[in-house]
């Protein structure tokens, strides 16, 4: 070998060793213990990250009343005293002489008051006075004065009722509805609200165990009518733990817990309608609700015509808003929701009843995407889509009847941002004209809208950008005033690093994934860090944290040399529902070739990201979702640790598992479980549970455990005794965990120098 080619071999050596070796002291000693010191260097740093606010009226009358100014503090850190801000020209200034009203308060209540905290609760105020409660009383101050008082009544302005509710006494306090051996009896009532003398009136004798009335009546407006339901009962399963190790007996002890799974017979109602007057008892027809998971939400029109009730049909692929007259017993669908795939009634379902024009508002998917939708109420026909386009109706916060608007929250409504981020608007029930009230790039929180509705104040933040206060207009969404801005300095000066925003394309080569980049304080570019995914696949949400954080516990992860991702594929919530639907009756894909795609695409561009070197962990759906990466996709991910998982859907709670999987049990459960694949496993995987789970069945791992023996797999296990669901993310499942990562992704002994 000539010395030339020798001292070229050098150098390309060191260049590869420079780009592609292992970075050093990772998982070290050193890593550890500054891993440790993370939430004492961290938490607290970032000051004036919320503010709490008080809109100040020109007259004290409700509901129109006339804003003159916002009172607004932040905290934590600075003074904490009020200043006010003028709504119509933006000046800002303080709001009253604290020195003076916390003197008034100290000589009132003989205690100590500092004026910078001054301690106000339920506090309001217009131009002339301020009211709050403090040290246990409620107090009136006049700040031009500096007149202080006590006072006996509470100010407010009350709520909104929402509908009729269950209940068993009669709206005319007259009658009780009771339940004696599975079955209808009335009680009179006396002028005092007690039963009066004299035997109940028997109104059924069909009740059994097994099929009984409930005491949950839902009266007429009139008193003259009411709703109960009949009860089938389903089937009793009950959960077996054991508390192996309790603290105060030496023998162990067992216990167990209600836990219908997929497949097992719900309890099944039937209305059942009662004339007060004929004593008249009528079973309503249930064509129109065969099959039900639920039957509840009973309605009465204002007029006591009708009632409705809401229908959620088993397997989730049916919801409808069913009305009867009260006269005939006749039903018919208002709202028929029937999608191909799952209607999400956990998080997508809103009903709100506009009595005084006979109209219903409701929320529905069946464009592609969540949005709501005007019906006539009586001839269950769509009116018009009140919000339309390629984003989501999130939550509805409120409808104004009088207006005849609704103002809700809405992502991806701004072009351009990330469809994540949360923004508050109003739309025009009539016209479908939505503003957007909020503009700012982030998620906004903690809206406060004045009442008479023209302002409000919102916080804004990023996982990567502290929060921000403003005051806009509520009316076109025009930013009035910047009133705070949290300081993040002392943070970065601490050695914080922000997490990274990332979105890359999904399997399709076209819908936008997104995720975050977590690194460690020591970060250096020139060095190669193995890759961990943080996995909640969970499709009744979306996990990737959008609000601002000072400490989240994949820093301490990052820490010991890793790269840590969140990501949310295909399958998970608030995106379109053809991006929803990917989970249907498919869990086991968790949006894996998404999460891939995904970190494939970032590491095109961040060569310290090892590829080669790629774990997961993830706890409950997450437990699930990490081994199914060591099951099928063991070629990509090297080490999963899989805590407290759902391993088999037909182990798992009734009502989470069934939204998803549907409903008869078939083979689609058993394509998606841990269990029957157990023989597939690859890399190397650490199951954990808590023997007390009563979340998730602990029996689900055990039954993977035993699948791995039998298929003779290498694993790593561990029970913590004692301890329930989530036990993982204790201080010793953490450090187990993390041991894991570095022993068979560092490829060194943990804590080691």
């Amino acid at each position: 070998m000539n010395a030339r080619f020798f001292l070229w071999l050098v150098v390309l050596l060191l260049i590869s060793t420079a780009w592609t070796g292992p970075a050093t002291a990772q998982g070290s000693k050193a890593d550890y213990e500054r891993a440790g010191t993370l939430n004492e260097r961290f938490r607290g740093k970032v000051t004036h990250t919320k503010m709490q606010s008080v809109w100040v009226h020109e007259y004290d009358a409700f509901p129109e009343m006339s804003v003159a100014a916002i009172w607004h503090r932040t905290s934590p850190g600075g003074d904490g005293r009020w200043l006010t801000t003028d709504v119509r020209t933006g000046a800002t200034e303080p709001a009253f002489d604290h020195d003076k009203l916390a003197d008034r308060l100290a000589k009132e209540t003989d205690k100590r008051v500092d004026a910078s905290r001054l301690p106000l609760k339920n506090f309001s105020a217009n131009t002339r006075v301020m009211r709050f409660e403090a040290f246990g009383e409620r107090w009136e101050y006049q700040p031009k004065t500096g007149a202080l008082s006590k006072v006996k009544a509470v100010f407010g302005h009350g709520g909104n009722r929402r509908g009729l509710r269950a209940r068993a006494k009669s709206y005319d306090g007259k009658w009780l509805i009771e339940v004696k051996q599975h079955n209808i009896v009335l009680r009179a009532l006396g002028d005092d609200g007690k039963p009066a003398d004299g035997e109940p009136i028997v109104l059924t004798t069909d009740g059994t165990p097994t099929d009984s009335y409930t005491p949950r009546g839902y009266w007429s407006p009139d008193s003259s009518k009411f709703v109960v339901m009949k009860r089938k009962a389903g089937d009793t399963r009950h959960v077996t733990i054991v508390d192996t190790a309790p603290d105060d007996q030496l023998q162990p002890k067992t216990d167990s817990y209600f836990y219908l799974k997929p497949g097992d017979q719900v309890p099944v109602d039937r209305p059942i309608l009662v004339d007060l007057e004929t004593r008249k008892k009528t079973g309503l027809s249930t064509d129109l609700a065969e099959n039900s998971y639920r039957i509840g939400d009973v309605r009465w029109k204002s007029d006591g015509s009708a009632f409705t009730y809401e229908y959620n049909q088993r397997g989730h692929q049916v919801y409808r808003v069913i009305e009867v007259d009260a006269e005939t017993g006749q039903s018919r669908a208002v709202i028929s929701e029937e999608p191909e795939t799952f209607f999400t009634y956990s998080s997508k379902k809103f009903l709100h009843y506009l009595d005084d024009t006979g109209e219903l508002i409701w929320m529905s998917e069946r464009d592609g995407w969540n949005h709501l939708y005007l019906y006539d109420w009586e001839t269950g026909k769509v009116k018009r889509q009140i919000t339309q386009g390629e984003w989501v109706v999130r939550e509805v916060d409120r409808v104004d009847r009088r207006r005849r608007q609704v103002w809700f929250w809405a992502g991806g409504i701004h072009e351009g941002q990330d469809p994540y981020h949360e923004h508050y608007c109003r739309v025009d029930i009539d016209t479908g004209q939505v503003v957007p009230v909020t503009k700012s790039d982030g998620t906004h929180t903690d809206v406060s809208v004045s009442p008479n509705g023209k302002y409000l104040v919102t916080t804004w933040s990023r996982i990567d950008h502290a929060p921000v206060h403003e005051l806009r207009s509520a009316e076109t969404g025009e930013l009035v005033k910047e009133l705070a801005r949290a300081d993040a300095s002392p943070l970065t000066e601490a050695g914080w690093v922000a997490p990274e925003r990332f979105a890359a394309k999904g399997r399709d080569g076209k819908t936008d994934i997104y995720g975050i980049i977590v690194k460690p304080t020591n970060f250096d570019p020139n060095k190669r860090y193995p890759v961990i995914e943080n996995i909640y696949a969970g499709p009744h949400d979306a996990h990737v944290p959008k609000r601002f954080y000072e400490m989240m516990r994949t820093m301490r992860l990052a820490e010991l040399g890793f790269i840590v991702v969140r990501i949310d594929g295909m399958g998970t919530n608030w995106r379109s529902k053809a991006f929803h639907d990917v989970a249907w009756k498919n869990l086991g894909d968790a949006g894996f070739p998404d999460r891939i795609a995904w970190m494939k695409a970032a590491a095109e561009t961040r060569p310290w990201m090892d590829l080669e070197r790629v774990g997961i962990y993830g706890g409950s759906a997450g437990g699930q979702n990490a081994m199914r990466a060591v099951l099928d996709h063991h070629d990509f991910y090297k080490a999963a640790a899989a805590d407290c998982g759902c391993h088999d859907n037909r182990m798992d709670k009734i009502w989470w598992n069934e939204q998803w999987m549907g409903y008869p049990v078939d083979e689609s459960y058993k394509k998606s479980s841990n269990l029957v694949d157990a023989h597939k496993l690859g890399g190397r995987l650490l199951l954990t549970v808590g023997e007390l789970d009563r979340n998730v069945d602990p029996a689900s791992t055990m039954q993977v455990v035993d699948a791995l023996i039998k298929a003779n797999k290498d694993f790593e296990f561990m029970v913590f005794t004692g301890k329930g669901h989530g036990a993982g993310e204790s201080r010793y499942g953490v450090r187990l965990r993390n041991d894991f990562f570095v022993r068979h992704l560092h490829g060194k002994t943990p804590r080691q120098d």
